[in-house]
């Protein structure tokens, strides 16, 4: 057996780590990078943020020659080049760019409203009922079971298995049935329900009984699969009803809260405030493009720092201990250094990147017209701006900016072409909001089938098929023809 080597050439590219942290500084949105500089001004000394006074201590204690090290091996100053990391710049250059800030510049801090928990509230009403203490632990069990909506997505008999394991209480599904309708005796009306069907059909128990009431009760209960798919002429022949009729029961139930657990004021669940991370706006007829200010901190390497390395380079004599403790504070300092050209770049990446978009769908944000939004890829604005199309993507995934018509998620800004009958290319998102125009306007007796609405833009001059039709209606959360059927 012949042993035979070989020589294989191969070219790799290979992203330095500081690169990698770039690329993690872009991905951020404004509230995401607060911490991460926050994080950052924490874990390094070196780097500082605001105007320091000018009355720093020039403390260089530790560096004094004592005679612990008269011994010590004598380094020459030449060693290490201390002048270059000396500056007297206080600020970076990014900091004194014009029309590249909002007037965003303070930190706001949005307050929450203390209050009592969702579950905290069911809790206080499972007191006023007189229960056993083993029914009390299964209420309490069954309350904690309950999610943000207000419903037990759990089969009985997982509770009772979980009951025994968890909480030792050895009891059988009757008896946990028995303390669910407790349960669902409490506030918000609906709470506790394992589906919607159930949901509903609580509410509907506690209302004052009327005909209306009593027929959606009948129609919850007994035909709920034939009501969610509005199979309303099978409701009518079911129940022997007249439309009138029909239809007064299902306003009842569209008065109905489908997510009981939603309406309650105090709830617990954390709402995510969207800080946009840009804002245009239009001043005299031209579109004016500014990066939040709190995504541009004033930093600057420490001067205590500073003054560290200007008492090393004044003493005549250099022990090995100072050459030690100098390296550390060269250490801090690159470090430093680099964060604050890192965040530079990130500012500048993020400006470039929506200074091309907003030129790009200039018509748009004159106007907010959705229709005239043009047909844009990532690689189009990558091109324009020579960057890399991942870079886009990471600024495009996870910003957001303040316009005249809103707050946008600037991915939304990007959509696929297709043709018109006149030749001419435009965007997806034009056809998506024609589509939905047409669908607000049609006769909601007689729903427009994807088939109708196919030929109707085909008559407005976009030759889509049916499916593409199906397609665009679906990601527009827009149901089929029969579902959006109305009596």
């Amino acid at each position: 057996m012949a042993l035979k080597q070989y020589l294989q050439f191969k070219l790799s590219q290979k992203l330095s780590p500081q690169q990698i942290q770039l690329m993690k500084l872009i991905q951020l949105p404004t509230q995401a990078f607060e911490q991460r500089l926050k994080q950052e001004l924490e874990e390094n000394p070196a780097l500082d943020t605001g105007k320091e006074s000018e009355a720093a201590e020039d403390s260089f204690d530790e560096f004094d020659n004592t005679e612990e090290y008269n011994d010590s091996e004598k380094i020459e100053a030449e060693d290490i080049n201390v002048d270059e990391y000396l500056s007297d710049d206080e600020i970076p250059d990014y900091r004194t760019q014009a029309n590249n800030y909002s007037s965003d510049d303070e930190e706001k801090s949005v307050p929450y409203a203390a209050g009592t928990s969702f579950t905290q509230h069911l809790i206080n009403q499972l007191n006023t009922f007189r229960l056993s203490e083993q029914e009390e632990e299964i209420a309490y069990f069954l309350v904690g079971s309950v999610d943000e909506s207000g419903y037990i997505r759990r089969s009985l008999s997982d509770i009772t298995d979980d009951l025994a394991f968890t909480q030792n209480v050895f009891t059988t599904e009757e008896e946990v049935q028995e303390v669910l309708k407790v349960v669902h005796q409490l506030d918000p009306a609906g709470v506790g329900a394992r589906n919607l069907q159930e949901c509903l059909s609580i509410q509907l128990q506690r209302k004052e009984p009327n005909p209306d009431v009593e027929l959606a009760q009948k129609i919850i209960d007994k035909a709920f699969e034939q009501f969610t798919k509005k199979h309303y002429k099978k409701l009518m022949h079911k129940f022997n009803i007249d439309e009138e009729e029909l239809k007064d029961a299902i306003e009842e139930i569209e008065r109905l809260n489908p997510k009981p657990g939603g309406s309650y004021a105090g709830n617990n669940k954390i709402v995510e405030h969207i800080v946009p991370d840009f804002a245009i706006k239009i001043v005299d007829g031209e579109l004016e493009l500014t990066l939040n200010g709190r995504n541009a901190p004033e930093l600057h390497v420490s001067r205590e720092y500073n003054n560290m390395l200007k008492g090393y380079k004044d003493s005549k004599e250099k022990s090995k201990a100072q050459k030690d403790a100098v390296m550390f504070i060269k250490q801090k300092l690159d470090a430093a250094k680099w964060f604050i050209e890192a965040v530079r770049q990130r500012q500048q990446t993020l400006f470039v990147t929506m200074s091309s978009i907003m030129e790009y769908q200039k018509e748009y944000f004159l106007t907010g017209d959705e229709r005239k939004l043009r047909p844009m890829i990532l690689k189009d604005i990558a091109d324009e701006i020579e960057m890399d199309v991942s870079t886009i993507s990471r600024v495009a995934n996870s910003k957001y900016v303040d316009t005249p018509y809103g707050t946008k998620l600037i991915k939304e800004f990007f959509s696929e072409s297709m043709t018109n009958d006149q030749g001419e290319e435009v965007s997806t998102r034009e056809i998506k909001k024609i589509l939905e125009t047409v669908i607000e306007e049609e006769n909601k007796k007689k729903p427009l089938t994807d088939e109708a609405l196919s030929k109707i833009l085909k008559e407005k001059g976009y030759p889509i098929a049916r499916r593409t039709v199906a397609k665009y209606r679906e990601q527009l959360d827009i149901p089929v023809a029969r579902l959006r059927k109305e009596l």
